[in-house]
């Protein structure tokens, strides 16, 4: 199944169903008010209304279904509880490492790691980004994200598919100036993150995926472009740390609730930095850039003009 948050005419938000790329569901309306209204509030007590769903899913109601071009997708998690991005493709950290003159430092190997973004500055398709006014070298970074589903602590990796609701994708907008002056300190990145994360344009849920599973991820193909031009291709087969690994690192000591969000980190070739600016310039205002991963659908968004 795959999960948005929509707006009505009239500014109503819901979370809705996606159905055959041409309906979405208003699943409050559609059940008579027995589902929330919000994602947030789905997934803390999904399995009160996994039955529910399915069955529309199978069955297209009468009351509730709206064409998909007459409203508004906005982030399907709009306020996650926390945001957690991960490290985990081998050749963006080593070649990003290489073009600044870095071997790989061994720790790297031994444990996934990951920093908190901010959770409250989630965007969704379509939504403008403002580059941080101090900010000349703006990227993207095209990752594939987990939402957490289920309750747990201490979740070995065994396990671990249990707390996994779906998927989505994610752009980890950087900015890389302020990035590297943190990075220089030897902690962050935090304002070069600060200001914005774009999600969607669903969230699908784990099961539509499990035929593409591969390695430690899924042979699904991930691509950016900017403009139109075709910058960045990958895999999340390629993955070197499954979401499996670092739910059970980020749950070490700690709980983790549904609605929190866990970023891959970049794909190979996912980002300008790891491309180099003799490939392509930062970003600047007026680009369009679009994330594509099979199954996923298609992220877009522009460079605010201001």
């Amino acid at each position: 199944m795959k999960f948005v948050t929509f707006e009505r005419t009239g500014g109503i938000e819901r979370v809705g169903l996606f159905m055959d790329e041409r309906y979405v569901i208003d699943l409050h309306e559609a059940t008579n008010g027995m589902v929330p209204t919000t994602m947030l509030a789905l997934l803390e007590r999904y399995q009160d209304y996994h039955e529910s769903i399915s069955s529309i899913s199978k069955n297209i109601p009468e009351q509730g279904v709206y064409i998909f071009q007459e409203v508004n997708i906005k982030a399907p998690l709009p306020n996650p509880k926390s945001l957690r991005d991960f490290y985990a493709f081998e050749q963006h950290v080593k070649t990003a490492r290489q073009n600044r003159g870095l071997e790989m430092v061994p720790e790297w190997y031994e444990i996934p790691v990951f920093y908190f973004s901010n959770h409250l500055a989630i965007k969704g398709p379509n939504e403008e980004i403002s580059r941080p006014k101090q900010c000349e070298w703006l990227d993207y970074e095209l990752e594939i994200a987990c939402i957490i589903g289920k309750e747990g602590k201490n979740i070995k990796t065994s396990e671990a598919e249990e707390y996994i609701f779906g998927y989505c994708i994610m752009n980890d907008w950087s900015a890389r100036d302020s990035q590297r002056k943190e990075m220089a300190v030897g902690l962050g990145p935090a304002k070069g993150k600060d200001f914005a994360t774009s999600i969607g344009p669903y969230i699908v849920t784990k099961d539509e995926l499990e035929s593409n599973r591969e390695g430690k991820g899924y042979n699904l193909k991930m691509s950016a472009k900017v403009n139109g031009n075709l910058l960045s291709e990958g895999n999340f087969k390629d993955i070197y740390y499954s979401f499996a690994e670092m739910i059970e690192r980020a749950s070490e000591g700690v709980t983790l609730y549904p609605g929190e969000i866990i970023g891959s980190g970049t794909v190979g070739t996912g980002c300008i930095l790891e491309l180099g600016t003799e490939f392509h310039r930062w970003l600047e205002q007026g680009d369009e850039i679009e994330l594509e991963i099979t199954g996923l659908g298609k992220l877009k968004n522009k460079i605010a003009k201001k």
